[in-house]
């Protein structure tokens, strides 16, 4: 009885490793290659990437003036924008600025009353800021547009109180420039004056009332 059990374990025994056997094989034929292992990135490294924004500033291309009605009415309504945002949040001495280029495209088209006004606003501010180089380019713009007008007198005042303060400030090259537009009006003092001068025009109420 020992010698068949023996037998029968030794039968159970040769299947089981040839099973195994068999099993080897097929792992063999379908040989797998080992994973490639990705670095891992902690959760918290991402709040580490900061992210740049760069705004590139909205650059206002200057007007080149052809003379044309719609080119100066352009370039005037681009300014008086400009003066009205920098009156509104009181950025004075840029407004002031703002009120001298007003005056000078108004002198261009002979607006001279328009001209006049804008200028003694931009004097008025610029005194205020102390910015005697501004003063003396507006009163140098002033006196011409009144030798312009024929009132060589007014002018001639304008160009002193100019010729004073850049003598006191030791500006030796508006100091130039004022006697340089003097000598320019005492020359020029005979001619007549403009005749082609616009003025500014009368309000909508203003003419209503008229009628």
């Amino acid at each position: 009885m020992r010698f068949i059990l023996l037998i029968i374990c030794c039968m159970l025994g040769f299947s089981a490793s040839a099973q195994w056997y068999r099993i080897d094989l097929k792992l063999k034929k379908h040989e797998r290659f080992p994973l490639i292992e990705l670095p891992q990135v902690p959760e918290h490294s991402m709040a580490r990437i900061a992210v740049r924004v760069v705004i590139k500033p909205v650059k206002i291309h200057s007007f080149i003036l052809d003379r044309s009605e719609y080119s100066y009415q352009a370039a005037e309504n681009l300014v008086m924008k400009t003066a009205q945002h920098n009156m509104r949040f009181r950025v004075y001495n840029d407004a002031s600025y703002n009120f001298s280029d007003l005056a000078k495209l108004y002198i261009k088209q002979n607006r001279y009353s328009e001209a006049k006004w804008y200028l003694l606003q931009s004097n008025i501010i610029s005194r205020q800021q102390n910015d005697d180089k501004h003063t003396i380019a507006n009163l140098l713009d002033l006196a011409t547009i009144k030798s312009e007008l024929g009132d060589y007198e007014q002018a001639q005042q304008d160009l002193t109180e100019a010729h004073d303060i850049a003598g006191a400030r030791g500006l030796r090259d508006d100091l130039l420039a004022i006697e340089k537009k003097m000598a320019y009006i005492k020359q020029n003092r005979n001619n007549a004056p403009k005749t082609d001068v616009r003025y500014a025009e009368a309000p909508l109420n203003t003419s209503k009332a008229e009628k």
